[in-house]
């Protein structure tokens, strides 16, 4: 099974030495990478969220093994649908799946499906890609497309692959995927997501969920970022860290309807 690239030349370069260019520049900082858990990043297109993303994965060590954690914005295929074999391309190449640990996430994680659908037109996971490519060239990744579940569901999925991840020792990094508040203005946008990182730094799987519901905030990767942190807490993770917080305004300098983004490591 083999995915073929669908957002090259929209999100992010679809030329592969200009696509290395950018991501290279996103990636270059002066601190030494750690040793971390998991991380959230933003996934609009590079010229919005790119470095962001960047510095937060040059934050961290990328380990061999990637498990990639997205929302679903298509609508498309099962509602926790992990990619199961094969592997996914990118101008930078192709990333293998981890199949084995696909398979086990699967039998870990009640309501887990094997699905590619809700995988084939999705850009939330795909625009992180390149970035493991970089930072781990022999990296075997995991994609799972979250959708809509309770809570409870949403906990029992992120503790039954924090589990999992546990008991074989295996360095595996955990990316969530998400944008924070869309199409409010620069001010209004900024004290919502505060709230919201306050859970997320916190490594609140439950009272992000709660804030982000009951305060209407627009965070689109929700899902994805409760189980990631309930997973985080399984693996004991105690500590999170803002990376960088912007919005879309910084690069089209209309503030008066911006997208929110962050970039969190977890330890």
């Amino acid at each position: 099974m083999h995915r073929t690239a669908a957002v090259a030349g929209q999100f992010y370069p679809g030329q592969k030495e200009a696509l290395r260019e950018q991501v290279s520049s996103y990636l270059q900082q002066k601190l030494e990478p750690q040793q971390a858990i998991g991380i959230m990043v933003p996934h609009a297109g590079y010229v919005y969220s790119g470095a962001i993303a960047g510095q937060t994965f040059g934050r961290v060590q990328v380990p061999d093994r990637v498990v990639l954690l997205g929302p679903n914005h298509t609508g498309y295929g099962a509602a926790q649908a992990v990619y199961p074999g094969g592997s996914w391309q990118t101008p930078l190449g192709d990333i293998p799946i981890d199949s084995c640990l696909a398979e086990q996430i699967i039998a870990a994680c009640g309501g887990a499906t094997a699905d590619e659908l809700a995988h084939r037109y999705e850009h939330s996971l795909e625009v992180q890609v390149p970035f493991i490519q970089m930072m781990a060239p022999q990296a075997r990744l995991v994609p799972v497309c979250l959708g809509h579940a309770p809570l409870e569901g949403m906990l029992a999925f992120g503790q039954g692959l924090g589990r999992l991840l546990a008991a074989q020792h295996v360095p595996t990094l955990l990316v969530a995927s998400s944008d924070m508040t869309h199409f409010e203005s620069a001010d209004s946008a900024r004290q919502h997501d505060m709230r919201a990182l306050e859970k997320v730094l916190a490594l609140d799987a439950e009272g992000l969920y709660r804030l982000v519901t009951a305060e209407r905030i627009s965070m689109c990767g929700v899902v994805p970022t409760v189980v990631m942190l309930a997973a985080a807490r399984e693996l004991g993770a105690t500590k999170g860290t803002l990376v960088r917080y912007g919005n879309s305004g910084e690069t089209t300098g209309d503030n008066a309807e911006v997208v929110g983004y962050a970039g969190v490591v977890i330890t």
